[in-house]
């Protein structure tokens, strides 16, 4: 199967307490939001921390559309009182847009 993969970046506050607990809640995702991710045809999605940035992996049928998929999640209340959870323990990059949380990333080289 032909799939895509997207990348993104976003911090945490820099603050251990909360890097923990962030890393709880993700050890228990709801299954509501394990649902509208399978559902928008995200086969596989894996999160990485260093220090208190984060590096988001997703990989998805090639039908996939990144926003149909925040339409999905604006008209989803589960998705949304998941989000504003997180922004509690999330920190927009520097070089964010206003508003803006997960960046995605350029893929600069593939071997």
């Amino acid at each position: 199967m032909k799939t895509n993969k997207y990348c993104f970046a976003l911090d945490l506050i820099d603050d251990q307490e909360a890097i923990a607990q962030y890393k709880e809640y993700h050890k228990k995702v709801w299954p509501e939001i394990i649902k509208s991710i399978k559902d928008a045809g995200i086969i596989a999605l894996e999160i990485y921390l260093v220090a208190n940035r984060l590096f988001m992996i997703m990989e998805m049928e090639t039908k996939f559309s990144l926003q149909n998929k925040q339409r999905q999640d604006a008209d989803n209340p589960v998705v949304q009182e998941w989000e504003s959870l997180m922004w509690k323990y999330q920190q927009a990059l520097p070089s964010a847009a206003p508003g803006e949380k997960w960046m995605l990333m350029e893929n600069i080289f593939s071997l």
